[in-house]
This record gives structure tokens, C-alpha cells and sequence, in this order.
């Protein structure tokens, strides 16, 4: 049996990174990562838990509790962001939810394409005002997934939330170009991360599933046999955020076990 090697990081030690969404399971462990690389961190999400908090013990993390889809507190977090020379945004906050199509709301659209567009967009356009009044390059990450990549009968409202990050993500990265800041999205697929019992207990309620049985089914369906871990993203965010990525831009990238391909 091989051993597996250790990860390896890219140099980040000139990066200045705003993980959103830093709280969740993929958040957490970007912000560990691009703290070993090298990175100062600052990380944001609507509540902060012992393992971020813990993580600012002996680091170059900062950590404040933002709530992006309210304007005013975004805006707050876009000052701090900018009086800090963030150079590399990662979009990462979202919000899912699941309905047929025949019941889903407009309340339920309201919702989440509140955060996962407006505010990613907000965010987006905030971190690049910042980057082109200091007449400095920078990166930006943006979150799509998988569902951006096709519609699902259960998840039409999210789907396109996802859909819109890489339509954004490709307009961003033509307008700023220019600037010398990079734009590209990141569409995982199926994370074991905590949000999945939420999405298990969903699937259950609408498709008459025992709890587990989606994921079970899900990961057999991905080519690689697995589940994506946390790190699997991670390691992609920090290409992207270092120079190996420098002449990529517009993209997005796949990350989910050969389940869609492009």
C-alpha cells in the first residue's frame, strides 16, 4: 500500500485572504491551509465556533462575525477588508435549501439568491474596488457547485443561484483583466462536510429515503468512489489564490470526483 504524502502548500506569504463562510466544514479547513501556506487570514461568518477561534492562538488570524446578506453589515465587512489590503477574496458563504418545483417559494428565492448572489456579487465587486484604487493585482475565488452546472428537480432555486456565480465569475474576470485581477469559481460536488446531514434529512423528506441512503447512493454514482473531503476543495483555493495559477482566469473548476465533466 503506498503511504499517503503530507500536503504540500504554496508560498501565500505575500497574500492577504477573506475566507466567507469560514465557519462550515470547507471554510474551516480553508482557513487552516492558507494559514500553513503562509497567508494572513481574515475569516467571517455569522457565528464564530471554538475551532476558528481556536485556530487565532499563534496565527496570523483575525476573525468577526458579518452578516453578508444584510447591506449594511456587508459593507462593514467590505471596510474592514480593504483597510486590511485584502488581495484574495474567497467567496465561500451560501445557503441551500430543497423543494419540488411546485412548492417552492418566492420567499425560498428571496432567501438565497440574497446571499448566494447578491452578496457574492457585492463582495466580488467590493474586494476589486478595493484592489483597483490601490493599483494592485488580486484573486478572486468565487463557491459555485455541481448544481450550477446542470438543473435538479429538487433544487431549482439553489441550481441557479450556483448557475448565476459562474455567469458572474466569467463577467468579472473579462472586466477586471485589465486591473491585473484574476476571477474564477470553484463548483465542488458532493462534500462530506456537517452541512450534508441537513441535505440528507431533506432528501429523506422528499424522496422517501431512510436517513443515509442519498449518501450512500451519491457517493457509489461518483467516478472516483468517494465523497470529497474538506481538503479536496482546499487544495484547489489555494492554487488558484497562489502564482502557479497566474494565467487562469474565468474559470471554473471542477471539483467533484469526475462527476461532471467539462
Amino acid at each position: 500500500m503506498m503511504n499517503q504524502s503530507q500536503p504540500s502548500y504554496p508560498d501565500l506569504s505575500k497574500v492577504t485572504m477573506l475566507v466567507t463562510g469560514a465557519n462550515g466544514g470547507i471554510g474551516i479547513d480553508i482557513v487552516e491551509s492558507a494559514l500553513r501556506a503562509g497567508a494572513h487570514v481574515l475569516a467571517t461568518d455569522l457565528v464564530i465556533e471554538e475551532k476558528l477561534e481556536a485556530m487565532k492562538m499563534d496565527s496570523d488570524l483575525v476573525c468577526r462575525i458579518y452578516d453578508l446578506g444584510d447591506d449594511m453589515k456587508r459593507d462593514e465587512c467590505l471596510d474592514w477588508a480593504n483597510e486590511a489590503k485584502v488581495n484574495v477574496l474567497v467567496n465561500n458563504a451560501a445557503i441551500f435549501d430543497m423543494a419540488p418545483l411546485l412548492e417552492a417559494d418566492l420567499d425560498q428565492f428571496d432567501k438565497l439568491f440574497a446571499l448566494n448572489v447578491r452578496a457574492m456579487f457585492a463582495m466580488m465587486q467590493g474586494v476589486a474596488k478595493g484592489l483597483v484604487s490601490r493599483s494592485e493585482s488580486g484573486v478572486i475565488i468565487n463557491f459555485s457547485s455541481q448544481a450550477g452546472r446542470r438543473g435538479e428537480a429538487l433544487v431549482s432555486h439553489y441550481c441557479a443561484t450556483k448557475a448565476a456565480v459562474i455567469s458572474y465569475t466569467q463577467s468579472a474576470a473579462l472586466a477586471l483583466a485589465p486591473n491585473g485581477i484574476r476571477v474564477n469559481a470553484i463548483a465542488p460536488g458532493v462534500i462530506d462536510t456537517p452541512m450534508w446531514d441537513s441535505v440528507d434529512n431533506l432528501f429523506a423528506r422528499y424522496e422517501g429515503l431512510a436517513l443515509g441512503d442519498k449518501k450512500k447512493k451519491v457517493s457509489k454514482s461518483v467516478p472516483l468512489g468517494r465523497f470529497g473531503l474538506p481538503s479536496d476543495v482546499t487544495g484547489t483555493v489555494l492554487f488558484l489564490a497562489s502564482s502557479h495559477s497566474q494565467y487562469i482566469t474565468g474559470q471554473t473548476i471542477n471539483v467533484d470526483g469526475g462527476s461532471v465533466l467539462s
